[in-house]
């Protein structure tokens, strides 16, 4: 599995993996946001971006207030600056989000670690289902993101799984892989 945390697996990725790579190292988000254990999630780091996907960082952060006024300092004056503030299951979580040569980047705060929330869980289970579905799990993912899917329940049609695919996936992540091959049978 990639080290998540070092982003040169991007210089060498997809188009847009490159892309990213070159736009993170130019706005310097990730070292600015170091301290916050910041890390890229989502669709990029995994292959299956489609037109309009933007760049999803984690981070953990423990003080609203300061983690805001971060947002705002370092990125405050880029193109559609956005942030505001929510609650979800049960924690104060802020979101940032600002465009950079026309990429969507998007900041999300959260008082937990990075490698504890759904979003960073989520991305390592899609990861290992594409390692076991090969190509073509890839392909089929693209295609139903292309189509409007959201991402998670993208991989809970083309692997079959039942209910909620945010809790399905999260619950996929606690399996070993022969476990996960098993429970993958008639999907695989």
């Amino acid at each position: 599995m990639p080290d998540w945390f070092n982003i040169s697996y991007l210089r060498d990725g997809s188009p847009i993996q490159r892309t990213a790579y070159r736009l993170l190292c130019e706005t310097g988000v990730l070292k600015r946001l170091a301290a916050y254990n910041a890390v890229l999630a989502g669709t990029v780091p995994l292959g299956i971006d489609v037109a309009g996907s933007d760049l999803d960082i984690l981070c953990e952060q423990h003080d609203s207030a300061a983690f805001s006024h971060t947002l705002r300092e370092y990125f405050g004056g880029y193109e559609a600056f956005s942030l505001h503030q929510t609650a979800r299951d049960g924690m104060a979580v802020v979101i940032g989000r600002f465009r950079y040569q026309g990429m969507l980047f998007e900041i999300f705060g959260q008082p937990k670690p990075v490698q504890q929330q759904n979003a960073y869980v989520h991305m390592l289970i899609e990861y290992r289902l594409l390692q076991l579905g090969g190509e073509a799990a890839k392909r089929a993912i693209r295609a139903l993101k292309q189509q409007g899917y959201k991402t998670e329940p993208a991989f809970a049609h083309y692997f079959q799984l039942e209910g909620d695919p945010y809790q399905t996936l999260l619950a996929l992540a606690k399996m070993d892989d022969g476990t996960l091959r098993t429970a993958l049978a008639g999907a695989l």
